[in-house]
């Protein structure tokens, strides 16, 4: 019988984990509010720039909150991308790590933060808490309707992907730059896969 709770299960992945990864670099963000695509844009620039190790998934969470758990289940190392409305000027980066993405993710700014702090909170009293995660993002500059970032968000791209690298560096994962620059195919879409699952 399973035991829904996880004890005595934290060396084991479920049945209905549907990628299970070391390592997991998750976008999230409403990408048709400009800015609030932000770190579904970071992901999406990494997967056209570089290769990873298959022990690493890149995923494009979009709004999805705990119907991530099926892609957080059995990761290791977490690395979630955000827009983040931490109160502060336009373009303003920020990085929290472990203890302090609870205290950050208490602010419930956006309905997904809610969902990842539930999903993290999930894993936690089920004996599958993620030793490491790492929150990175920017300040918005705009949250009007638009699928495009604006100028300013999109000049920040590259440098919160380099803040990406490094952290996976430090966690040593040393993706490879492609040859030629390819059109995002990211790893996993979850929201798209949640939206089949629902549909059939």
């Amino acid at each position: 019988m399973t035991d829904v709770f996880g004890n005595g299960m934290e060396n084991e992945i479920p049945d209905n984990v549907l990628y299970p990864s070391e390592v997991t670099v998750l976008g999230v963000g409403n990408v048709i509010l400009k800015d609030e695509g932000f770190g579904v844009r970071v992901v999406e620039y990494l997967d056209s720039r570089y290769e990873f190790p298959e022990t690493v998934q890149l995923v494009d969470g979009g709004t999805l909150g705990i119907e991530l758990t099926q892609y957080l289940t059995g990761t290791k190392r977490l690395l979630v991308i955000d827009s983040i409305n931490g109160g502060k000027e336009p373009g303003t980066t920020f990085c929290f790590r472990n203890d302090e993405v609870t205290a950050h993710f208490q602010d419930k700014l956006s309905a997904h933060e809610v969902g990842i702090q539930d999903v993290l909170a999930l894993l936690t009293v089920t004996g599958r808490k993620i030793p490491a995660v790492t929150v990175i993002g920017a300040q918005p500059y705009s949250v009007e309707a638009g699928v495009e970032l604006t100028e300013n968000m999109q000049e920040l791209l590259p440098q919160m992907a380099e803040q990406a690298l490094a952290i996976l560096k430090e966690w040593g994962i040393l993706p490879t730059a492609k040859e030629t620059e390819h059109h995002p195919d990211l790893h996993t879409v979850a929201e798209e896969s949640v939206k089949e699952v629902f549909s059939r």
